[in-house]
């Protein structure tokens, strides 16, 4: 085969594993702020505002409809794609699991009925030095997506602590303790996180800087020399995090407004924002005062006149308020009120809205 058709093949098996799409078995790194889906991984919730650990029950993907045979060449051009993506890392646990689900996805497309028997003579046949490996892993993948699928019942009757306990229970026992744990290592140290989190959130003892700090010092021993590029990538995420445990707001709700605009500067700075980012934040800071005094202001009148008025002379009056406090999306805050939300009667939270 020329090498101008081995790059056209590549591109076409490359497409084809996009197309097709990558299952992931364990998550990104990067915490998310909805919450994991109930099943057999699903981590405790965490507390507001707080990333749960990565969602580690498997769902098996949709098979695609099937597509024709691959071909000698195509086969060989999917393995340089995965030489190329995988071949220097494949003694990492992790790096096995995501290269057998590619072959997953591929082969259950081109052979739904024989699948797994294509899938291993095609790694004997292209990476013989790792079949033992990879065969042991695609078994336990499947063995584990099978528990997850029968468990998921009794699963959902556990308490979170439960459920954490019988799922790693479960990872332990198919994949083995020391593998299961570099498999799940995403999902592991975001669990320590939200632990953390969870824990400074209950103690009264302590003041934000000192939550603060010591949210930093976990993070740095969770993430050892990657800890500031973990920060730097989810800046985000974690100041959100922070910012909306509930006794951080409520230590925010009782400062003066120069004293809580001192303290969110110093959360943001020091979870690694710069001074232009910081200025950004100080401006919506103030947007945002203006904006809940108005609707303070709004809704205090707006009680008023509900007392005096009715019916089609509220609706007039209340239009031209809203029109006075709000400008131009005077007329989405009264679809909400139509819909029974009243925005300014939610919580506010310092930092976030």
């Amino acid at each position: 085969m020329t090498r101008r058709t081995k790059v056209l093949l590549g591109g076409a098996v490359a497409a084809l594993l996009l197309a097709v799409g990558v299952s992931r078995f364990t998550e990104a790194e990067a915490p998310r702020p909805a919450p994991a889906p109930v099943g057999a991984g699903a981590s405790a919730p965490a507390p507001s505002g707080v990333a749960p650990a990565a969602p580690s029950a498997v769902a098996p993907a949709p098979v695609p409809a099937v597509a024709a045979p691959a071909s000698d060449a195509e086969l060989e051009a999917l393995a340089e794609v995965l030489r190329e993506r995988y071949g220097a890392k494949l003694d990492e646990p992790y790096v096995q699991i995501r290269f057998i689900e590619e072959l997953m996805r591929f082969f259950q497309q081109r052979a739904p009925d024989r699948w797994r028997e294509e899938l291993l003579a095609f790694v004997k046949a292209y990476f013989p030095e790792r079949y033992a490996a990879l065969e042991a892993m695609l078994r336990n993948r499947v063995d584990y997506e099978k528990w997850v699928r029968d468990n998921d019942s009794y699963l959902r009757g556990l308490s979170d602590a439960e459920r954490r306990a019988a799922t790693w229970d479960a990872r332990n026992r198919l994949f083995g303790k020391e593998t299961a744990e570099r498999i799940w290592a995403a999902e592991l140290r975001n669990q320590a996180l939200a632990d953390t989190l969870r824990s400074l959130d209950a103690r009264d003892d302590l003041s934000l800087e000192k939550k603060l700090s010591t949210f930093k010092q976990r993070i740095q021993e969770v993430h050892g020399e990657k800890a500031d590029a973990y920060i730097a990538r989810h800046q985000q995420e974690m100041m959100n995090h922070f910012l909306d445990l509930s006794s951080v707001q409520t230590e925010l709700g009782s400062m003066t407004p120069q004293a809580r605009s001192q303290s969110l500067r110093a959360v943001r700075k020091e979870l690694g924002l710069d001074e232009e980012a910081l200025k950004r934040w100080d401006t919506l800071d103030q947007s945002r005062d203006a904006r809940w005094d108005s609707g303070a202001k709004y809704m205090a009148e707006r009680q008023t006149l509900a007392k005096e008025l009715s019916g089609e002379a509220l609706e007039e009056r209340l239009a031209e308020v809203r029109a006075r406090y709000f400008g131009g999306e005077a007329d989405t805050i009264a679809q909400e009120e139509a819909s029974g939300f009243y925005r300014f009667e939610r919580p506010r939270q310092w930092g976030r809205n």
